[in-house]
């Protein structure tokens, strides 16, 4: 409708809700607006007005033997466990799309279970879990942990891109002798492909950013960098913090452009398709 033959009141219906989707968006984005100024402070406390602007806190994070260890262990875990969670949750979401069974509906709760549980009870079982196994205080222990909280995203963007998947495509590639593995590699993995990269930035942004699971699982020397921030505040707050958060939400936003992209060219391709 537009605002030629809208009404008074459907108008006054449509700033109320704006305006409340503004003090939501306000509420949420403040924290993240006012922690990026003070990244960039020439002063040596959280304080506004800034005293001046400087980058000694960026040089501070990438010259620091405290920080630049902590990113290491974080890349270091997180894009193993990216990849892990990216080949478990895609032949997951293929498996539960192309084989209906009974139980159906438990296998994919439990597959999602890690998403809805709270982060602490899943912690706990899993430092129980692996400590007896000998993967506490490693960075083995932290991927496969990794990679199990960030297996349900990737299962839920693949089954969203093969809701609208044609099967008969399967069919007709399986009808023309191409066995299974190229039946996925010439058919489904293109048109999955966006959905699947969706996952796996999910994925990858769930590991780097995780911090309950490492507080369980990681010893001295598996420290990530969300939880050496957690270790700075508590025992020596520097804006050196306020920059590396700055360059986390940075990098979160980068994800999230990029999975409207992939969420957009998937459209694209299905309306192609069509």
């Amino acid at each position: 409708m537009s605002d030629d033959t809208a009404t008074t009141g459907q108008r006054a219906a449509r700033l109320w809700l704006w305006s409340h989707l503004a003090l939501v968006l306000v509420f949420l984005l403040a924290p993240i607006v006012a922690i990026a100024p003070l990244s960039f402070s020439a002063g040596s406390f959280l304080q506004y007005p800034l005293p001046g602007l400087s980058l000694r806190w960026y040089a501070d994070f990438f010259g620091s033997d405290f920080w630049l260890p902590a990113l290491g262990n974080s890349l270091v875990v997180a894009i193993p466990s990216t990849i892990l969670a990216t080949a478990l949750g895609t032949l997951a979401a293929i498996g539960l799309w192309l084989a209906p069974f009974p139980l159906k509906g438990l296998v994919t709760a439990a597959l999602m279970a890690p998403m809805v549980m709270p982060i602490v009870v899943v912690a706990v079982g899993v430092y129980f879990s692996f400590a007896a196994v000998g993967l506490a205080n490693s960075h083995a222990g932290l991927i496969l942990a990794h990679a199990a909280l960030g297996a349900p995203f990737v299962v839920v963007t693949v089954q969203a891109t093969l809701a609208g998947f044609d099967r008969t495509l399967v069919r007709a590639g399986a009808s023309l002798g191409a066995n299974p593995w190229i039946v996925f590699r010439r058919i489904m993995l293109p048109l999955v492909l966006p959905g699947l990269a969706s996952g796996a930035l999910f994925a990858f942004a769930t590991s780097f950013d995780e911090v309950v699971v490492a507080f369980f699982l990681a010893g001295p020397g598996q420290r990530t960098l969300p939880r050496q921030m957690f270790a700075g505040i508590n025992e020596n707050i520097s804006l050196t913090i306020a920059a590396a958060a700055t360059m986390l939400v940075v990098m979160s936003v980068a994800m999230m452009a990029a999975v409207e992209y992939l969420r957009r060219r998937g459209e694209r391709l299905r309306r192609g398709r069509a």
